[in-house]
């Protein structure tokens, strides 16, 4: 039976979209800018022979005309691509709805005030909902940024810390000892509740954990929580879990991003290893037909986010040796599926996501190499998925099962 693994290498943009100018990202490239980066620092070319491989700079190359040093030959393996993003938005939600087959064509809300982010109005109703008096933060923040501006304060006063971003979410960041994980995982719901009950469009409500005992020390958790909408429309993953054949199952913060539908396996991970380590673990135990969906969040949160252009060509280099691992335990059916919900360029200004092409590689045993060259949304992935799984067929996207099964 085969199964689909898909691998989702978080915010891995590969060029600039055609719609960047209206995100004010033209000539945003995360990869060949974090690659040009770190050459200039190492004076050594990012070293990933198996990327190369299936395709992956080829990809680059041909989504915006870059070029930049690395080690690894031209491709010989899998199929190659590269997607551009039909949702409105450049967020984690709209980037994965729309690779399973729903893209996101209404506007999210947004909190665009940087200071004052959220009103007077809803904080009253916010404080009324669940019962803390005030919070601390009220503005646009990095997540690192903020528990060592506040933390201090927030394990004194008890207050939690609620910030957003340019994305549409309300995050929150509580000490998991001095504020309690459960009490901030039912702050969040109760939040959740309210932004629905106000017909507020907002994406996600975040639960940030963090620990440590002052500024210098403090730490965020792997026990993050994402309360998500639901897509507006059934993706791919709820159609194959219907079939009830195999499992759909999800590995990281894919089952918080779906708002758990469509997905009957849940597997927590935190740290890049962890979250590869989960996912060979199920190639390994799950000998059905299924869909294994990871999303490897560190390249976004620790790398892109933070601005760490040569943190993240590390990273990168780490996924690319652990690549073997996954096709050794592959089967003759079995196709893995690489790909990104959005850029976050790392040697861009600011810390926000960039509008950009994102990569389209695919490896089985049985594929050579393929030019899937240019695709009209992320949405060809989930229309692909679709097809091999033969379920019905979604309303966006185009299919390439053919070619890469020939």
């Amino acid at each position: 039976m085969s199964r689909a693994i898909i691998l989702v290498i978080d915010s891995f943009g590969i060029g600039y979209a055609p719609d960047a100018d209206k995100f004010g990202d033209r000539s945003a490239n995360t990869f060949a800018n974090l690659a040009q980066a770190y050459y200039q620092e190492k004076q050594q070319p990012i070293n990933i022979p198996n990327l190369a491989s299936l395709g992956l700079v080829a990809a680059c190359e041909q989504a915006s005309n870059r070029t930049f040093p690395y080690v690894g030959g031209k491709p010989e393996k899998g199929a190659y691509g590269y997607a551009a993003e039909i949702s409105s938005g450049k967020d984690t939600p709209s980037g994965h709805w729309e690779m399973t087959g729903v893209p996101v064509l209404f506007d999210w809300d947004y909190f665009t005030n940087k200071e004052q982010s959220f009103s007077v109005e809803l904080l009253e109703k916010i404080s009324k909902k669940t019962g803390v008096k005030s919070i601390l933060g009220n503005c646009h923040a990095s997540g690192t940024t903020i528990i060592e501006q506040y933390g201090e304060d927030h394990i004194n006063s008890g207050m939690p810390i609620c910030y957003t971003s340019a994305d549409s979410v309300f995050q929150v960041a509580a000490h998991e000892e001095s504020f309690g994980l459960a009490n901030l995982y039912t702050y969040c719901e109760q939040v959740r509740e309210l932004l629905d009950d106000e017909k507020l469009n907002i994406g996600r409500v975040i639960a940030r954990p963090f620990v440590g005992n002052d500024a210098s020390n403090f730490q965020r958790t792997g026990n993050r929580r994402d309360y998500s909408v639901l897509p507006p429309s059934k993706t791919v993953l709820d159609k194959v879990c219907a079939k009830n054949v195999g499992d759909v199952i999800s590995v990281g913060k894919i089952a918080d991003i779906f708002a758990h539908q469509g997905i009957n396996v849940t597997t927590k991970a935190t740290g890049l290893d962890a979250l590869i380590d989960a996912t060979l673990e199920h190639i390994k135990q799950r000998k059905n037909e299924s869909i294994i969906f990871t999303n490897l969040v560190n390249f976004d949160q620790d790398y892109g986010h933070r601005r760490d252009p040569i943190g993240y060509a590390k990273a990168l280099e780490h996924l690319d040796r652990r690549l073997p691992e996954f096709y050794q335990l592959m089967n003759d059916e079995d196709i893995l599926f690489m790909t990104a919900d959005h850029g976050c360029d790392p040697t861009w200004p600011g810390s926000d996501h960039t509008r950009e092409y994102v990569p389209q590689l695919v490896y089985s045993k049985s594929i050579k190499s393929v030019n899937l060259g240019e695709r009209n949304t992320f949405a060809d992935l989930g229309q692909t998925i679709a097809e091999m799984f033969n379920v019905s067929p979604m309303d966006y996207g185009t299919s390439y099962f053919t070619e890469i099964s020939d």
